[in-house]
């Protein structure tokens, strides 16, 4: 079969239609074409696939959601702004002895000082991350938030597909700039915050080593920030210059001061992190705003533990109100935290049972047959392991004795880095078509998806601006980025 990239097809505007593998063809090559080079998505595997320079299978269209679906996630961004608001007067009131203080013993354990420190100065009480990414799945109990990342990747990879896409004439959630122009928005508001921030100052989105696959894609967005007109670079650590006065970049040939940086660096990490100090001085003068703030607690996947605690249960509906709480009880699993301190005989830990009996002990962990191991374990934040879905086990897909080996490393490792229980939810089959180039056809994956919509917060109004879907084969039990997902940004259809 012999296909143009140039050949124009007219797009569906919706699932109904079906492909010609000619059409499914020419459309896919536009596409490849259309996206940046080098590919701002790396994955494990074969850098390139027969035919193709994008390092995952690409759909002719995006991945289509009903209306009633991107409804749910546009307000779901206002109610996890709102948890992220009220998980910080939870750390403030245990600080202050209002709520217990095993809360902050949970979320200060094992951390440095000088983190502990800057999460509670007075400056930065009120700060919450400006970008808000949940990781949720279409599971059998309905959608579900199983983590939350307020330093995340994918920003300028997504917001690359939207404008592919939507130069072929199709309407990404969010629209074909809507990541770039909220970015861009959202560092204007928080340059606002810095008391002394130089008026002539640039967004600097600081990338660290340990970072460094997603240099490409925050490259790109800089470079996309900056054609809106709002002075953007991404530069190393290294880079920086401290002056009395400011912070420096290079920009143009020459040097700029900065205004805000784009923390896009874990806090675990600091150490690692060249000039970190001349950095959180800056930002503790007034001279620079930092986003994410430099709160780890806020980093934290035990904040779903505590969200459904039964002895925080009142907090919650006081700083949230019964509705928002109710829905988010339906959208962030019950979770728990693995702590080794022995229970009294008479005690449980709330609400969860395993093999049909409630768990008094971490050792019912260990034992397990394979249909009582429906579990997820994965470290709470803070670690190496904690992003990129680097330390998850799932005990079903594990032989037993690695299961158990994996809850005493859990155990093990507490305080300095907690772990966290769930259940494992069955998800739902999502059906997308993709191109085959080394068959010359169009194909269909009934896979596994993962929805990440990215929510940019500007003067506490948040904005659904895209929504990138990953569909992995069945068989994979971690969904993520890789050679055989189909990777597509979401639209309305359907």
């Amino acid at each position: 079969m012999k296909v143009s990239a140039e050949a124009p097809v007219a797009v569906p505007d919706g699932p109904a239609q079906r492909w010609a593998d000619d059409d499914a063809a020419a459309v896919s090559l536009q596409l490849d074409d259309l996206l940046p080079d080098p590919a701002l998505f790396r994955v494990e595997g074969p850098a390139r696939l027969p035919g193709q320079r994008a390092p995952w299978r690409l759909s002719p269209e995006p991945f289509w959601l009903s209306p009633e679906l991107v409804k749910t996630l546009e307000r779901l961004g206002a109610d996890l702004l709102a948890f992220y608001q009220a998980c910080n007067r939870l750390y403030q009131a245990s600080v202050r002895g209002r709520v217990p203080a095993w809360v902050t013993g949970y979320l200060d354990a094992g951390r440095p000082d000088q983190v502990v420190l800057y999460g509670r100065m007075n400056r930065f009480r009120r700060h919450t991350p400006l970008v808000i990414r949940p990781d949720l799945f279409l599971t059998d109990q309905g959608l579900k938030a199983m983590e939350l990342d307020s330093v995340p990747g994918g920003m300028g990879f997504t917001a690359s597909l939207a404008q592919a896409y939507a130069a072929l004439g199709y309407e990404p959630v969010g629209g074909a700039r809507g990541m770039v122009e909220r970015f861009a928005a959202m560092a204007q508001y928080a340059a606002a915050t810095a008391r002394d921030a130089p008026e002539d100052g640039i967004l600097a989105i600081v990338v660290s080593e340990e970072s460094a696959d997603y240099w490409p894609e925050m490259q790109w967005l800089a470079a996309a920030v900056d054609d809106l007109g709002v002075p953007a670079v991404a530069v190393r650590p290294e880079e920086v210059v401290f002056t009395e006065e400011h912070l420096q970049v290079p920009y143009g040939g020459g040097r700029r001061p900065v205004s805000v940086v784009y923390r896009f660096f874990e806090l675990f990490d600091l150490p690692n992190i060249p000039k970190y100090e001349l950095i959180l001085y800056a930002a503790k003068k007034g001279r620079v705003a930092i986003t994410p703030p430099l709160k780890s607690y806020l980093e934290e996947k035990l904040l779903f533990a505590l969200f459904h605690h039964p002895v925080l249960a009142h907090f919650w509906r006081e700083q949230l109100g019964a509705e928002v709480q109710r829905r988010l009880e339906q959208v962030i699993p019950e979770t728990w935290v693995l702590d080794p301190a022995p229970l009294p005989p008479a005690a449980t830990i709330p609400g969860l049972r395993i093999a049909d009996r409630p768990v008094q002990s971490w050792d019912q962990l260990r034992g397990l047959t394979q249909k009582w191991r429906q579990l997820v374990l994965k470290p709470s934040g803070f670690d190496e392991l904690a992003w990129g879905s680097r330390g998850v086990s799932v005990g079903h897909d594990m032989a037993a004795e690695d299961w158990e080996a994996a809850v005493d490393t859990a155990l093990a490792s507490f305080p300095r880095t907690r772990y966290v229980l769930q259940h494992f939810y069955r998800m739902e089959r999502s059906p997308v078509p993709y191109f085959d180039f080394a068959r010359n056809q169009l194909r269909l994956l009934r896979g596994r998806a993962r929805l990440n919509p990215y929510y940019l917060v500007v003067a506490d109004q948040v904005h659904l601006a895209g929504v990138l879907v990953t569909v992995c084969p069945p068989d994979k039990k971690v969904i993520h980025g890789m050679v055989d997902a189909v990777m597509a940004p979401g639209a309305v259809g359907g």
